[in-house]
């Protein structure tokens, strides 16, 4: 089955959605070493399309770290949980930020801070300094927080 690319114009429609931040830690792609990415919200490999709905903006890391799951389980809990969707879920339901922290609010939340590693230390750190330079969260995202 061969993969439909995505074109220079929807990748610039998902970016300038975005407001340049990555949708799942909010980080600026100015800001990061590797800048942000297209994501497949649902992978290609469980049938996910190339069609805007279904792409976000992504970090490297956030891309990385999420790979192609849909979901996962919490602690000692039977049931897989989904992560968090940039499309469909308003992101101050399922996180808050705490400092330099992502902290999760919900199930959906916590599983999808613990795939995407958001608050690795090295992570932390970054969104630390970018905090103490008064760049994180960055005005673009506080204004996205402020519209969901």
């Amino acid at each position: 089955m061969a993969h439909e690319p995505i074109g220079a114009e929807v990748r610039r429609l998902v970016a300038a959605r975005a407001r340049g931040l990555c949708e799942y830690c909010l980080i600026h792609e100015l800001d990061t070493f590797f800048g942000c990415e297209i994501d497949h919200i649902v992978s290609r490999k469980h049938g996910g399309t190339a069609n805007p709905e279904n792409l976000a903006y992504a970090c490297m890391f956030c891309n990385r770290y999420k790979g192609t799951d849909l979901g996962s389980r919490l602690e000692n809990r039977i049931e897989l949980i989904r992560l968090f969707n940039p499309r469909s879920d308003w992101w101050s339901e399922h996180f808050a930020i705490i400092g330099a922290e992502i902290v999760p609010r919900t199930d959906i939340g916590s599983v999808t801070c613990t795939i995407l590693r958001m608050n690795d230390t090295e992570r932390l750190l970054e969104r630390e300094a970018l905090r103490n330079a008064g760049m994180y969260p960055r005005e673009e995202a506080l204004a996205l927080l402020k519209s969901r």
